[in-house]
């Protein structure tokens, strides 16, 4: 791999595979007690993640986490698009949405990916790397919120207020697959910057003063080798989807609250790309409100400190659980 997509900054356009590492890995760290709610110490018995199994395209199955409630009553629901990667979020679950206390949780994982694993980004098999593009994940994605809606259906679960949560490269799911959930209170943009993939990866690759490699990218995916072809560790299959991948306006018109929320000291996605997202959000007519987690890294964690700004984002949804009619945006309003 380039320099500029070594294991450290993989993540950059490769979507942040930090976000779905083991926490040991990622820095994830359990929730301060003052961080999140006291009532986290009243634990509901068995509100543990378990698999719950969805159908993807063509019969393939995607092995998703579901959570219960930590602490009743239940309030809303939270669906939640995973970042980069073959390595699952199983290991990290528990701790990484903590301070989700009156929220059921679903995980989607991408068709092959064991919630358990631990991969490392560049040990993804070949067959995962060859099925790996945004377009196949958006498929399977929309199929399996669409058999998660059936399921819910058949078991007569109660009608929910949903937030739909995109860490990293699963943010850029978020505005095709938000029409496939129902009761949809708002989009919830982690470590994202909003803007399309190609725009986002060409501001980091000035950043890191690799223009040049990133141009190679932008001729060889123009190019005709077959989509099957690795370059960088993904297919040109994946760049290609990259390339022509659109962020920034859907999110831009989406008729759903918008809230991002990124580290300060995040060194796989620009300052840049962030501020440039936020000047064109404000555009929006539905409400869209961001916040810079300052000293936190791509994963929302603060190094110095070890304070969890995961859980920060948590505590804001849980706020806005109490009180809906003050909407996604109330409780970052001044």
């Amino acid at each position: 791999m380039l320099a500029f997509f070594a294991p450290a900054a993989a993540a950059l356009i490769l979507g942040g595979c930090v976000a779905a590492r083991p926490a040991a890995d990622a820095g994830v760290q359990s929730a301060p007690a003052a961080s999140v709610d006291l009532q986290a110490r009243a634990v509901v018995q068995g509100a543990a993640f378990v698999l719950r199994p969805l159908s993807g395209v063509g019969g393939a199955t995607l092995q998703a986490l579901q959570r219960g409630e930590r602490t009743a009553p239940l309030r809303y629901r939270v669906i939640v698009i995973p970042g980069s990667g073959c390595a699952g979020m199983g290991s990290m679950a528990d701790r990484y949405f903590a301070g989700l206390l009156h929220a059921q949780v679903l995980v989607l994982h991408k068709p092959g990916v064991d919630p358990q694993a631990r991969t490392a980004p560049d040990g993804c098999s070949h067959g995962f790397v060859q099925q790996d593009r945004l377009s196949t994940w958006l498929a399977h994605a929309r199929a399996a919120l669409r058999d998660d809606v059936r399921q819910r259906g058949r078991e007569g679960a109660p009608a929910l207020p949903q937030l739909l949560v995109g860490i990293s490269e699963g943010a850029e799911l978020l505005p095709a697959l938000a029409p496939d959930v129902p009761q949809l209170a708002g989009l919830v943009v982690v470590a994202s910057s909003g803007l399309d993939p190609q725009e986002a990866g060409a501001l980091q690759a000035r950043r890191l003063g690799a223009p040049a490699d990133w141009q190679a990218l932008a001729q060889a995916q123009a190019g005709r080798s077959p989509d099957s072809a690795v370059l960088q560790g993904r297919s040109l299959g994946y760049w290609r989807d990259l390339w022509n991948w659109p962020l920034a306006e859907p999110l831009v018109q989406s008729p759903w609250p918008v809230l991002q929320v990124w580290g300060g000291d995040d060194a796989l996605v620009p300052a840049a790309a962030y501020a440039r997202f936020s000047e064109r959000a404000s555009l929006r007519k539905a409400a869209y409100c961001a916040r810079r987690i300052d000293g936190a890294d791509h994963g929302l964690q603060h190094r110095a400190t070890g304070v969890d700004g995961v859980q920060k984002v948590w505590a804001w949804t849980e706020q806005w659980a109490r009180n809906p009619a003050a909407g996604l945006c109330g409780p970052l309003q001044p």
